[in-house]
């Protein structure tokens, strides 16, 4: 094994092993946690409930485990194991270009949905049914996976290849009109996302009037806010969780209510919990995770234009050959291995926007009913009260809940 893959395997075991040891911290320590609700919420959520978020969370963390180490089996084994290297020779027998790097790219995405499929199956129809959760048919789920392979041919298709024609194209700043190219398609995919492709999977009819949308419509203006429209979204057709959510870019952004939120939140505590995300979107929030992730994107496209001529990277991984297709696709399975160190900190990150936007809430509607919408949200959706603190400052986006709560009573 050459130098580069030795450092790659190294980094692939010990990523996996993080994973491990904080997941199993996770599991054991909301397992000695769940015979008493956190004097926090003993008086709002009842023990049944809180043992039932712990049992869930456990199921989910066990099963988050495993698929764990089945992704970090399968990267070993497209790379060091030789399966690119075969696909490699499979494919350059028969074509060649654009449409080798599409043969390439869209067999790697075939195997690995076919590998992660067994797992979903299980997640939707064993955890999430054993616990209440599921409203998925089998139908439905087939009916989606049909929906989002024909997306990512029609869409995804002329995408790369115009990728693959940049790379070639471009001479050695292709990196960077690849980088323009996909920050473009982005912002394009975030344009059309509300009105052409999410009714491909969901109905969404507009919110009737009455207190809730009264009381919405009263938020936003307030708040200099406008939107092209409220809507409810049928969730429940798949799942009992409730959520809530803004949607498109520019003068095409959408406000998105399940309709299982709204079956279970009074018009009071919906109204906090939009302004929770009108937060997000007053401290520019939405903004800097976009700025962020293309700023991230062109470092690594830098990164890989650097890269691309060195027999050792194609090498270290176990593929003999070099063109841009392969040299795409091995940077973008090894590059999350050594990035991996990065997720604490951008958890961090987001766990800070999240209470600004709980303090912007709780400015500009009422704290208390924030609270109410959490705590019955928490108890809905299984969400324990209880994670480990490593574990959650490693992994978790959102604060425990025990901090928001806090934080929000005390504004």
């Amino acid at each position: 094994m050459l130098p580069f893959g030795i450092i790659f395997f190294a980094a692939v075991l010990l990523a996996l092993a993080c994973r491990l040891w904080l997941g199993w911290r996770h599991i054991r320590h909301v397992a000695a946690h769940r015979g008493a609700v956190p004097a926090g919420f003993a008086e709002r959520i009842p023990l049944a409930a809180h043992q039932k978020a712990a049992a869930y969370t456990i199921d989910r963390s066990r099963a988050g485990l495993v698929t764990s180490v089945a992704d970090s089996g399968l990267l070993l084994a497209l790379t060091l194991g030789g399966g690119i290297a075969w696909l490699h020779e499979l494919w350059a027998a028969r074509l060649d270009g654009i449409a080798y790097g599409l043969a390439m790219i869209f067999s790697l995405l075939i195997i690995s949905t076919l590998v992660d499929l067994p797992f979903t199956l299980y997640r939707q129809f064993v955890i999430e049914a054993r616990h209440g959760f599921n409203r998925m048919t089998l139908a439905l789920f087939v009916a989606d996976l049909a929906k989002q392979a024909l997306l990512g041919l029609v869409i995804g298709t002329p995408a790369i290849a115009a990728v693959l024609w940049l790379m070639g194209a471009m001479g050695a700043a292709w990196w960077f009109w690849v980088w323009l190219f996909w920050a473009a398609f982005n912002l394009l995919l975030l344009f059309v996302y509300p009105t052409w492709i999410a009714p491909l999977f969901n109905k969404f009819t507009p919110l009737d009037g009455g207190e809730t949308k009264s009381r919405i419509e009263s938020l936003l203006e307030r708040c200099g806010f406008r939107a092209a429209g409220l809507f409810v979204m049928d969730g429940s057709k798949r799942s009992s969780h409730g959520n809530a959510y803004f949607t498109g870019f520019g003068n095409n952004k959408r406000i998105v209510f399940f309709d299982t939120l709204l079956e279970r939140l009074t018009p009071g505590e919906i109204e906090a919990v939009l302004a929770h995300e009108l937060g997000h979107f007053r401290k520019k929030h939405v903004v800097q995770r976009i700025a962020f992730l293309f700023a991230g994107s062109l470092l690594f496209l830098w990164l890989l234009g650097l890269l691309i001529d060195s027999p050792w990277f194609y090498a270290g991984l176990g593929v003999p050959a070099q063109n841009m297709a392969l040299a795409l696709i091995l940077f973008f399975l090894a590059a999350p291995v050594f990035a991996f160190p990065l997720s604490p900190l951008l958890s961090r990150l987001s766990r800070r926007h999240e209470f600004e936007a709980d303090a912007y809430a709780a400015a500009h509607s009422a704290a208390a009913d924030l609270v109410r919408a959490l705590v019955k949200l928490y108890e809905d959706n299984a969400a324990t009260l209880t994670p480990d603190p490593l574990y959650s400052a490693f992994y978790d986006s959102h604060p425990p809940a025990a901090q928001r709560i806090a934080r929000l009573q005390a504004a």
